[in-house]
């Protein structure tokens, strides 16, 4: 694994063998590893990564697609957790493979891309003006489109071992967006913001 330190943030690249990570005072597992593999076809196989932040609050940062339904939740429960113990669901942006499963937890706090939720009621923010959204003081969402037009990701502060954030923890699947073909890959303000 190498860490690199810049300014706040701690750059991780993480390997397959070493996908939990404790911190005070959240800790984060990655319980999927996601892929995006080009097919001879000229087609794509792609799922999305399924992160669990556990700490003061328990965040579940994408769900899969509803193919990996049976997966997730045997995850959370060999963890000690049921679908009704997650407190927030961040859908890092709208495709099946990272939502697939929200109606799993419909007493969360739903973030997908700049929309933000609690049961039928949207809440406000400025996640669509390039504002964070803070969940508590060690964690925010932040704006990150470049995949899609709203894509977010998770930014964990001031824990022993990691921040995390779209190309601040390298996780594996964060690494594959140029291997996404243009029609789903990334949007229009791709270079301004994830460069």
């Amino acid at each position: 694994m190498e860490t690199v330190v810049s300014a706040q943030i701690q750059n991780v690249s993480l390997s397959e063998t070493s996908l939990d990570f404790s911190g005070e005072p959240y800790s984060l597992a990655v319980l999927k590893v996601g892929y995006c593999l080009s097919q001879t076809d000229g087609t794509f196989k792609a799922d999305g990564t399924i992160t669990l932040i556990t700490g003061l609050k328990i965040i579940l940062v994408d769900t899969g697609g509803p193919w990996d339904k049976d997966f997730l939740v045997m995850s959370l429960k060999e963890r000690g957790l049921k679908p009704e113990d997650i407190n927030v669901v961040v859908g890092t942006h709208g495709h099946s493979d990272h939502i697939g499963n929200l109606s799993l937890f419909p007493t969360a706090m739903t973030i997908v891309g700049f929309d933000i939720s609690k049961g039928d009621t949207y809440l406000p923010n400025k996640l669509s003006e390039g504002q964070p959204y803070t969940i508590d003081e060690h964690v925010s969402v932040i704006p990150t489109p470049g995949h899609t037009g709203q894509d977010v990701s998770i930014q964990v502060k001031g824990t022993s071992r990691f921040s995390m954030g779209r190309k601040r923890v390298q996780l594996p699947d964060s690494l594959v967006d140029e291997a996404i073909p243009q029609s789903v890959g990334p949007g229009p303000k791709a270079s301004q913001s994830l460069s």
